[in-house]
């Protein structure tokens, strides 16, 4: 069963934490040159682990990520002729 999850983004003072993090959830992406890291865990228990992530000393700032909000049926979105020709060669 798929549970709904959300990504928290934690900026970091130093990237040799990340591993530190892994408690709290999934770190899907740890980006050494911005020091940051994307941590997803259960939208339920987003605002807990979010107020734990806050407290650690080596945690700059956290984020929420905007994924699940945003709309991703896009609408009135019209084919492009060429493509629309070169898929009907294949048939």
């Amino acid at each position: 069963m798929l549970s709904d999850r959300q990504g928290l983004i934690i900026w970091l003072y130093q990237m040799k934490h990340t591993k530190h993090l892994r408690r709290f959830g999934n770190v899907h992406y740890a980006s050494k040159r911005m020091k940051y890291a994307v941590l997803y865990c259960d939208r339920k228990e987003i605002e807990q682990v979010k107020a734990k992530i806050e407290n650690l000393p080596f945690v700059r700032k956290v984020d929420y990520s905007m994924k699940p909000f945003l709309k991703t049926e896009y609408e009135n979105a019209k084919p492009d002729k060429a493509k629309e020709y070169d898929y009907k060669i294949g048939l």
